[in-house]
C-alpha cells in the first residue's frame, strides 16, 4: 500500500493511511472547521441571506464532498486510478477559490454588522475566523495536491 506523502508520493492513500499521509490528513481539519463555519453562520440567524446564503452554499457544498471524498478514499475506491489524483487536484482547488470568496464575503458582511447593535457579532466574527482557516486548509491541500498530479503525471511520461 503506497501512500502520497508530502516528499513527493504520487499515489492516493487508502484505509487507514489516509488519517496519516500528509495533505490526505488535512481532510479531518477541513471537515471540522467547514462543520463549523456552517453551523456559525446558522447561529447566525443569516441577517444578510443573499451574501451568507453563499457562504453557507459554499461551507455544506464543502463539507459533504469532503466527507464523501474521505470516506471513498478510505474504502480504497480510486484504486490508484490518475483520474481521481486530478479530480482530488480540481476539487481542493475550487474548493480554495469558493472558501476563499466566502471569507471575503463574510468579513465584509461582519464588518458591516460592527456599528449596529447586533446580538449575534460574536458568532459572525467566529464564522469569519473557521472560514479563513478552512480557506488556508484547502489552499494547503490543494497545493500539495498539484505537486501530487504533477509527480504522478512525470511518473507517467517516464514509464
Amino acid at each position: 500500500m503506497a501512500t502520497g506523502t508530502a516528499s513527493g508520493g504520487h499515489r492516493l492513500p487508502r484505509g487507514s493511511a489516509v488519517f496519516t499521509t500528509f495533505p490526505d490528513l488535512l481532510f479531518i481539519f477541513e471537515f471540522v472547521s467547514g462543520g463549523l463555519v456552517w453551523i456559525l453562520i446558522l447561529l447566525t440567524q443569516v441577517p444578510v441571506p443573499l451574501v451568507q446564503g453563499w457562504v453557507l452554499f459554499v461551507s455544506v457544498s464543502c463539507f459533504v464532498v469532503t466527507t464523501l471524498l474521505l470516506f471513498l478514499y478510505t474504502v480504497g475506491a480510486h484504486k490508484n486510478w490518475n483520474f481521481w489524483i486530478t479530480l482530488d487536484t480540481a476539487y481542493h482547488c475550487l474548493a480554495a477559490l469558493f472558501y476563499f470568496s466566502a471569507s471575503a464575503l463574510e468579513t465584509l458582511v461582519t464588518i458591516g454588522l460592527q456599528d449596529d447593535i447586533y446580538r449575534h457579532y460574536s458568532e459572525n466574527i467566529s464564522a469569519v475566523v473557521f472560514s479563513i482557516i478552512a480557506t488556508l486548509l484547502y489552499m494547503v491541500h490543494a497545493v500539495f495536491s498539484l505537486i501530487r498530479c504533477k509527480v504522478s503525471y512525470r511518473n507517467r511520461e517516464h514509464s
